[in-house]
């Protein structure tokens, strides 16, 4: 069987992962202890029936598949860019699904975050409120400090966990580069390119605690897992994907480390696709949407789930073609600033 493609875009679930090769001498990690991959059921949230929905339905081009694989192959992030609604975050719970990498990790962005954000989070006020009212072991002196660790205060973030010894990769969504402050892109650099980090506050309390072992909570799960002397380390690189608008120009250094994906506008067969993957074979009136959505894109921008939800309601309110029509033309409105015909 050839190893390529690992990803092919086919809506059964495989571990085609375990064929993936060894990676570049330059992209090799050696993280441990080597860790379990997570129930792809362990996350409520990333098993939601919209994320699910939407995972299995994803139509995937030959021009993602291709570069889906190579990010793989090469264990580079994917930094994915178009217009809304052409499936960029879509295309990370596809993968995740396709290849059984466990829940996705979703790290959703604003101009706030910070790359101590993706993480991890540790709340020292919570620590000392429990060191006040923790009763102390028998025999402990009135001065002793309570038994609570670091680790008790700390969970992982979603690209901290990412970066956890996995046996296979995970998944991690890093939703929205863009809307980032200047440096975030950068910071990420060192981080995504060792595949490794430092926990601070585990690194100071290790010199106290035998072994300088800890179990720290993951990100969307209760599940604990060792750090050992606070470092972290990745086994298998996970699979990253970084979804950007493109409002944005990124600096060379960050995009020569990604693998680049522009996902455009589909075109009329791909459109049919994906509405037969949601709703069924699209009948008469659903293709004259199609043809009127494609014939509005090139003066505005205009997203692909406000056709499915025209074609949706088309077929399932009893509206007679008029009053369609005009509920059509309120459905879909341009996104963007471009100006907008009178007509639909």
């Amino acid at each position: 069987m050839p190893l390529w493609p690992v990803y092919t875009g086919a809506p059964a679930p495989h571990d085609g992962i375990t064929r993936l090769p060894p990676p570049p001498p330059w992209r090799a990690f050696d993280g441990g202890p080597v860790l379990d991959p997570p129930d792809a059921d362990g996350d409520p949230a990333a098993a939601s029936p919209d994320r699910a929905h939407r995972a299995a339905t994803y139509q995937a081009t030959e021009d993602t598949v291709q570069l889906v694989n190579a990010a793989l192959y090469l264990r580079r992030p994917l930094l994915v860019t178009g217009p809304p609604g052409t499936g960029k975050s879509s295309l990370a719970y596809a993968v995740a699904r396709e290849l059984r990498l466990g829940p996705v990790l979703r790290w959703n962005i604003t101009s706030r975050s910070t790359l101590g954000d993706g993480l991890y989070t540790y709340d020292p006020l919570s620590r000392l409120y429990a060191a006040r009212h923790i009763p102390q072991p028998s025999g402990a002196s009135a001065d002793a400090p309570a038994a609570t660790g670091v680790e008790d205060h700390l969970r992982l973030g979603p690209l901290g966990t990412a970066l956890l010894p996995y046996a296979r990769p995970r998944a991690l969504l890093i939703d929205e580069i863009d809307k980032s402050d200047l440096d975030l892109p950068n910071d990420l650099l060192h981080v995504l390119e060792e595949g490794q980090y430092e926990i601070p506050e585990l690194v100071r309390a290790s010199r106290d605690t035998p072994g300088g072992h800890a179990e720290v909570l993951v990100d969307g799960a209760d599940q604990r897992v060792p750090v050992e002397r606070g470092r972290v380390r990745c086994h298998a690189f996970p699979f990253v994907v970084l979804t950007s608008n493109g409002e944005r120009e990124f600096p060379p250094a960050f995009l020569r480390r990604c693998v680049s994906l522009r996902l455009r506008q589909p075109d009329d067969d791909h459109l049919a696709e994906i509405v037969r993957a949601h709703l069924g074979e699209p009948d008469g009136y659903a293709r004259q949407l199609i043809h009127r959505f494609l014939s509005r894109v090139g003066s505005g921008e205009l997203a692909t789930d406000q056709l499915l939800n025209a074609i949706y309601l088309a077929r399932s309110s009893g509206l007679g073609a008029d009053s369609l029509d005009g509920l059509a033309e309120q459905l879909m409105p341009y996104l963007g600033r471009s100006a907008q015909p009178d007509a639909f």
